[in-house]
């Protein structure tokens, strides 16, 4: 027999409520109006001077979300692609920035895109999704939780653990792009469809999920994290009062938090890495990949986490460049 928080919990999962979007007139925001869920600066769920909502009405005011994190996303994933290649060479062959740069200068600038659209159509999707469906599943949460008793805490890690886990639907992308990112593979996959391709003919579905459980095991955690302190972030941040002030603030409450999330959940991306750049045969479990990689590199800490350093700096980069333009979007989109 189900407690009345249980029935609470599992009433608010049903599958009408699985598409926000389309909820009807009766499943408004009165309980919970944008403002309140969707952003750090209290400001964004405001309307313009003309009474109508900042954002475009075509959008739609949940959709709003979803538009304003992809948009975030192509800005960071343009702005940091090289970088990007640079820090995977280091991961996979556990070499120094400057070896990475060379084998890059071997393959010559026109290959330094190469792999540029699996990153940028996965990227695009998962932080729509991330900040999109947190924004959902916060809002449905907290509504069907009021008179539960339920800690706040709880329904918003509890959100932000279901975005994380949404996103890893979208695993075939990180996978297509490590085989086109490591140059063992440049004579084998032409491009994203053509090894999408052979990947789906010559092992199935399966392989193209390969490294599906590392990225399980970051994208919820890590999405707890970054929901749950960016806003207290923000606050011990100098007060701003001008626009560029506020841009400045959210880089740096997102670049921070991207820094140090980058580095607890480095190993993960090594061994995702790792498991992805493979092709056919075993699916070896996350641990067992770990330790091979850890014997490799003579059970070094620093070998292990050679490229850290590189993937810190990428990381308060990009995750400075989502925060601030998503919340600037939010406001003027």
């Amino acid at each position: 027999m189900l407690s009345k928080k249980g029935e609470t919990f599992l009433y608010a999962f049903r599958l009408e409520w699985a598409f926000p979007w389309i909820s009807s007139a009766d499943q408004s925001d009165a309980y919970f109006p944008m403002g309140v869920v969707t952003t750090m600066d209290p400001d964004s769920g405001k309307l313009g001077k003309s009474g109508h909502a900042l954002i475009g009405a075509n959008v739609g005011a949940r959709g709003k979300h979803y538009v304003c994190g992809s948009f975030a996303a192509f800005t960071n994933i343009i702005v940091t692609f090289p970088i990007q290649k640079v820090l995977f060479r280091q991961q996979l062959h556990g070499v120094r920035a400057t070896e990475a740069v060379r084998q890059l200068q071997r393959d010559g600038l026109r290959r330094l895109y190469r792999g540029l659209l699996p990153p940028l159509l996965q990227k695009t999707t998962t932080v729509a999704i991330m900040f999109g469906l947190y924004e959902d599943f916060s809002r449905l949460l907290l509504r069907h939780a009021r008179g539960s008793g339920a800690p706040e805490l709880f329904t918003r890690s509890t959100a932000a653990v279901l975005a994380g886990t949404a996103e890893a639907a979208l695993t075939p992308f990180e996978r297509v792009q490590t085989l086109l990112q490591d140059h063992r593979h440049n004579g084998r996959f032409n491009n994203t469809a053509h090894t999408f391709r052979t990947l789906l003919r010559d092992y199935g579905v399966r392989e193209c999920y390969r490294g599906l459980v590392p990225i399980l095991l970051r994208n919820g955690p890590s999405n707890v994290l970054f929901f749950g302190l960016r806003g207290p972030i923000k606050q011990r941040l100098p007060d701003a009062r001008t626009r560029v002030g506020h841009i400045a603030n959210d880089f740096v409450c997102g670049g921070l938090l991207g820094a140090a999330l980058g580095i607890m959940f480095y190993p993960l991306n090594v061994v995702k890495s790792r498991a992805q750049a493979k092709v056919g045969g075993e699916f070896v479990p996350c641990r067992q990949v770990l330790m091979t990689v850890w014997r490799e590199r003579g059970g070094s800490i620093v070998l292990l986490f050679r490229g850290a350093t590189l993937n810190y700096h990428r990381s308060l980069l990009s995750w400075g460049i989502i925060n601030a333009t998503y919340e600037l979007l939010l406001k003027v989109f």
